[in-house]
């Protein structure tokens, strides 16, 4: 016996007619959200950045993640269709970004402005493979409101079928992430980051978080259903969010075991 949802606009509230989605309201929490929660690890790690860096580092880190993200899901996943209608590129609130992206785009965003400002680039990727998940689960619970990247079809008790849309049950596959790569991500790099060492081998917890975020995500995919456009890569069911994850898994594990090289 399947779920059955009512639809949920992706119009969270209009102010003077502009609608205002919860897709945005995802980006506007995880950012806000990330920015307390760095300020208050750099407080205790007693590395606090000034205001100014503070806010500098996180414009850089916001048009990382949506220069990124949103190239990121152009180039791996829809670009027949973004070639045959480049206008669309810019249109974010109809959705459509790509974390493996996004992951590139901060990572390049922050080692500029460590750069700029002198500071250790990895000793900040850090902080950020600490704050991440947040923004995953956010953006994972916008995912399931908009219906996006559902689940295959499913009989299992919790699967969902929205009215209006097809009949056919799936999982809840946005909700998995939400819990995986949102929650049980975000516990586990909070307590590698408070309870070791590792925050001094700058780059071994963005290593791990690059390396765990894969094998969630891999896990993920197999209850979520393909991208339409692009489907399985394999005639064994690889999926492009696998392959991407895979390459993920490599680079953390490349980065966890410079962390421990260096001096």
């Amino acid at each position: 016996m399947a779920i059955i949802i009512d639809p949920i606009s992706p119009v969270a509230f209009s102010i003077f007619g502009f609608g205002v989605r919860w897709y945005a309201i995802a980006y506007v929490l995880a950012f806000v959200v990330g920015f307390l929660a760095i300020g208050k690890l750099t407080q205790q790690d007693n590395n606090k950045l000034s205001k100014k860096q503070m806010d500098d580092f996180i414009t850089a880190i916001i048009l990382g993640v949506l220069i990124g993200g949103r190239l990121g899901y152009v180039l791996f996943y829809n670009l027949h269709y973004f070639l045959a209608h480049p206008l669309e590129i810019f249109a974010l609130w109809h959705g459509g970004m790509s974390f493996h992206g996004g992951l590139l785009g901060v990572v390049a965003a922050t080692f500029i402005f460590g750069h700029n400002n002198k500071l250790n680039s990895w000793s900040l990727l850090d902080l950020l493979a600490v704050v991440a998940p947040i923004g995953l689960f956010f953006g994972r619970i916008a995912n399931f409101i908009n219906m996006e990247v559902m689940g295959r079809p499913s009989k299992v008790p919790w699967a969902v079928v929205f009215n209006g849309d097809t009949q056919i049950p799936r999982h809840p596959s946005p909700l998995y992430e939400a819990g995986l790569e949102g929650i049980v991500l975000f516990i586990i790099m909070l307590c590698l980051y408070k309870f070791t060492n590792l925050r001094k081998r700058p780059g071994a917890l963005a290593g791990i978080m690059g390396m765990l975020y894969a094998l969630f995500r891999s896990f993920c995919e197999l209850f979520r259903a393909p991208d339409a456009q692009i489907g399985f890569l394999t005639s064994w069911g690889l999926t492009m969010g696998q392959l991407l994850s895979i390459i993920l898994f490599f680079a953390g594990l490349l980065i966890f075991a410079f962390a421990f090289r260096k001096k």
